[in-house]
């Protein structure tokens, strides 16, 4: 596996995104974030546009960057990093491994069209995944890596509040690489996500989002 990858084994990535419409919706705010995580022994970010990546490329070294991009298009489903040319914008921004939908939605380029653009840009190509079928096919198109991040975001995976560990078994067992990502809030989850195999795992809302993390001790509060 690649060395950049390797480095990531066993280690903590934070996803450091805000919505459209969020207070943290702001570059400058982005970077701080990012500036915490890594305080905080973040091994790797993941980040959303070219305009994040290329701030926080400039502060965070040689920490390795999971780039993305989240847009609509007509005609498909797939949201996140859907073409060729956002690819492009992602590795050029700096991003050294290229998120992209890796699922068996309809969509305007295949999974093999997508790693083709990200390893002609230099960058490592990793499928965001909702199935084990899609883990295989997205791995036999040249991905390096999948990322079980899609699971419960597709008409054909498990909706459930707690991660997808029965998808990180069949992908344990199956000898193929992932990165697992996915409602994994708190410290004891990503801790179980590591024994089921992963090679490393994302956390995003728990760790950046604090608006998502206040809905959830509203609802548990006025539950009560």
């Amino acid at each position: 596996m690649h060395s950049l990858l390797a480095s990531l084994r066993g280690q903590l990535i934070v996803s450091v995104q805000a919505d459209e419409g969020s207070p943290l919706r702001d570059t400058a705010l982005i970077v701080a974030l990012s500036r915490a995580a890594l305080v905080g022994g973040a091994a790797g970010l993941r980040l959303r546009s070219g305009e994040d990546i290329r701030a926080v490329r400039a502060i965070a070294g040689n920490v390795p960057i999971i780039g993305l991009t989240k847009n609509n298009h007509p005609d498909t489903d797939v949201y996140i990093t859907a073409t060729p040319d956002e690819v492009r914008e992602v590795a050029g921004a700096g991003a050294d491994v290229v998120a992209f939908d890796g699922t068996d939605l309809p969509r305007p380029f295949t999974v093999g069209e997508l790693v083709g653009a990200t390893h002609a840009a230099g960058a490592l190509a990793m499928a965001d995944i909702s199935t084990l079928e899609e883990a295989r096919a997205a791995l036999a198109a040249g991905a390096d890596i999948v990322g079980t991040t899609m699971s419960g975001y597709t008409p054909h995976s498990p909706k459930q509040p707690e991660p997808d560990f029965a998808l990180m078994d069949a992908l344990r067992e199956g000898g193929l690489p992932f990165i697992a990502e996915g409602r994994l809030n708190t410290p004891e989850l990503a801790a179980e996500a590591l024994r089921r195999g992963a090679h490393a795992v994302v956390v995003g809302s728990a760790i950046t989002r604090p608006d998502h993390v206040t809905r959830w001790f509203v609802g548990a509060v006025r539950g009560a």
